[in-house]
């Protein structure tokens, strides 16, 4: 079976005429912003492609940055000095990005941690682009994270940051864009994502800070271990139409995650208030246990990320509790597991159904966990749109109302 007809088969209602197995097309050149994506009167979406597409990109962007002498090289090494110095390193984003940032961060986190390097005050911290732009740190190294390069506040927070002494980098698809021009480096992923609910925006700075982290501390991410994961997450597209069913059918989504899985929670609320429109919450998996079960009845969906395998014992346990307590009062549970946290999760505790991903053992914890729960998350959401009847590509600015407001912020 060629590479092909293995995506299509793990992924059958994608578009006929898709290769999966293509590049995509970069930014344009002169840079300019991305317009309305094709806007498909039904399934398979844009989107439902990008997913698709996801496990031959892992494969180019690891090969490409994961070379020495690169950007992503240069990159690592301004990281390895910056922790040994004990100075700040921030990276951030707005949206999707935001969330790139987020796991960009827990990824080099646990590289530093491996390689042995860094001080107390030194391990890479996420922050909001527009907060980090009114409170840039003194010196120490700032990382941006923005898909096509021209998002305002993350633009803003990297000119702040170098106007107060930090190095600066961006992780991105162009070298050409405005904030390229604001990065001491720039570590281009170079190919773009087609819809604007973004799947592969959020996929390639993880790929990218991966690539990263195996050049700050060897041995790099096995290529074939990742796009096994991601083809994993694609051959679940049968549990996820049930759960985006579940979420569909409901009027309020919480979303639960711990540790490494916080950014990818954080992300499937965003991609369903996106693409799907219903009102969603993410929810530390401790905090949830505080004061917002009363907000929830019957009609709210819950979906909790677990696949972080660093405390997996205590994880599990509050886990379990936390699904008992919503079996009480009657909520549509389902969760995207790790294959040891569902085998220690009864099924029955997840009736709105549960996806499984392999634990990929020869992966560092924070990156298996964040490709691991990738295409799992973007599925449930298209699945989610599909039983709901939105379209996710256009996230609603084919409608002129929606189209406006967008343009308030621009």
């Amino acid at each position: 079976m060629s590479d092909t007809d293995r995506h299509t088969a793990s992924n059958p209602a994608v578009s006929p005429d898709l290769d999966p197995d293509a590049p995509l097309p970069g930014a344009p050149d002169p840079w300019a912003g991305s317009e309305m994506p094709e806007v498909r009167p039904g399934p398979p979406y844009v989107m439902t492609d990008m997913i698709a597409a996801e496990p031959a990109l892992a494969r180019r962007v690891l090969e490409r940055l994961g070379a020495p002498g690169g950007p992503a090289a240069g990159l690592a090494e301004v990281i390895r000095t910056t922790a040994l110095a004990g100075d700040p390193i921030v990276v951030t984003g707005c949206g999707t990005s935001e969330h790139g940032a987020l796991a960009a961060a827990e990824i080099l986190r646990d590289a530093l941690a491996a390689a042995g390097i860094g001080r107390p005050a030194s391990p890479p911290m996420a922050a909001q682009a527009f907060e980090l732009a009114l409170e840039p740190p003194a010196g120490g190294l700032c990382i941006g994270v923005s898909h096509e390069g021209g998002t305002w506040a993350t633009n803003l927070a990297l000119a702040a940051a170098r106007a107060r002494g930090c190095a600066t980098a961006l992780i991105t698809v162009s070298d050409r864009s405005p904030g390229a021009a604001l990065a001491d480096i720039v570590v281009a992923t170079e190919e773009m994502d087609q819809g604007w609910c973004h799947t592969v925006g959020y996929a390639s700075p993880l790929l990218a800070a991966s690539a990263v982290a195996g050049l700050l501390a060897p041995p790099a991410p096995a290529v074939e271990a990742v796009c096994a994961l991601l083809d994993a997450g694609l051959g679940q597209a049968g549990a996820a139409a049930r759960i985006g069913r579940e979420i569909a059918a409901s009027g309020h989504l919480v979303v639960v995650g711990s540790g490494a899985d916080r950014p990818a929670a954080r992300e499937l609320v965003l991609k369903i208030e996106e693409g799907c429109w219903i009102p969603s919450a993410m929810r530390d998996l401790e905090t949830m246990l505080h004061g917002h079960l009363p907000a929830t009845d019957a009609a709210t969906a819950l979906v909790l990320l677990l696949a972080e395998r660093r405390g997996r014992a205590e994880r599990v346990a509050r886990a379990r509790q936390l699904l008992e307590a919503a079996a009480v009062i009657g909520l549509r549970s389902g969760a995207i597991l790790a294959a040891g946290a569902a085998e220690a999760l009864p099924e029955e505790l997840t009736p709105a159904g549960r996806i499984v991903v392999p634990e990929a053992p020869g992966l560092r914890p924070a990156v298996a966990a964040l490709l691991g729960t990738l295409t799992p998350l973007q599925l449930v959401t298209e699945r989610s749109a599909r039983a709901r009847g939105t379209n996710p590509d256009p996230i609603r600015r084919d409608n002129p109302v929606y189209r406006e407001a967008a343009s308030r912020a621009e």
